[in-house]
């Protein structure tokens, strides 16, 4: 037992890993408790919104070509968040970031190390998101057989937005919108061609046909018909 336990907190990688490991444990027991096992009620990394591509509390890089991904968008699509909920494949790449972190301190004697033992976390990191990759493909199938269909589903047409950039003609900018407690960014386009300034209110009128952007007109309300 004394062993046990100077493998697990010894050196501070094993600890710093040994603890987020307990934490997670502690989170699917109570998860357990509460009756809701398979991480339904969990907030995954995006929102699937019908239409549009949407971002989530994040910057649109106005630069890069409408709808394409970020590279966090993509590193999160690589290991199947939205196949299944972010706390299954976190919670696995961080047992798998344990395991291989209690391996290697025996394997490379990082007890000699010190607290410099820290600075193997991170190409262990590295090598565990390409594992969990792997490891969680057998649960796509599992939570598909459960009816599980990733995140919520907006739509988004109708909804009052708040320009973020300026815009007019055909030009493509960013307006922000909340949908219960989330800060949406959207890619939109002026419908009429009409200019419509930074912080302008508009609504969400429609739609582009490639579904990459959507269409705003300017919002009617008592501060601008005055």
């Amino acid at each position: 037992m004394p062993e046990l336990t100077e493998l697990l907190f010894h050196p501070l990688s094993n600890a710093i890993m040994t603890v987020l490991t307990g934490i997670t444990a502690l989170y699917w027991l109570f998860t357990f408790i509460a009756g809701d096992l398979f991480g339904t009620s969990e907030l995954d990394a995006d929102l699937d919104l019908d239409g549009a591509d949407v971002d989530t509390d994040t910057e649109t890089d106005l630069n890069d070509s409408v709808g394409e991904k970020s590279g966090f968008q993509k590193a999160l699509e690589f290991v199947h968040i939205g196949k299944l909920p972010f706390m299954v494949v976190y919670s696995t790449f961080k047992f798998i970031a344990w395991i291989i972190t209690l391996v290697s301190s025996i394997s490379l004697g990082l007890v000699a190390w010190g607290w410099k033992s820290v600075f193997i976390l991170l190409p262990i990191f590295l090598l565990a998101f390409f594992i969990t990759r792997y490891a969680t493909k057998p649960l796509i199938k599992v939570y598909a057989a459960m009816g599980y269909n990733g995140e919520e589903s907006y739509d988004l047409i109708g909804r009052t937005a708040t320009m973020k950039s300026g815009i007019s003609g055909d030009k493509i900018g960013a307006a922000e919108l909340k949908v219960q407690s989330d800060i949406i960014r959207i890619n939109v386009q002026s419908k009429t061609g009409e200019v419509l300034e930074y912080n302008a209110d508009v609504m969400i009128a429609d739609e582009s046909p490639d579904k990459k952007y959507y269409l705003v007109v300017r919002e009617i309300n008592l501060s601008n018909i005055v």
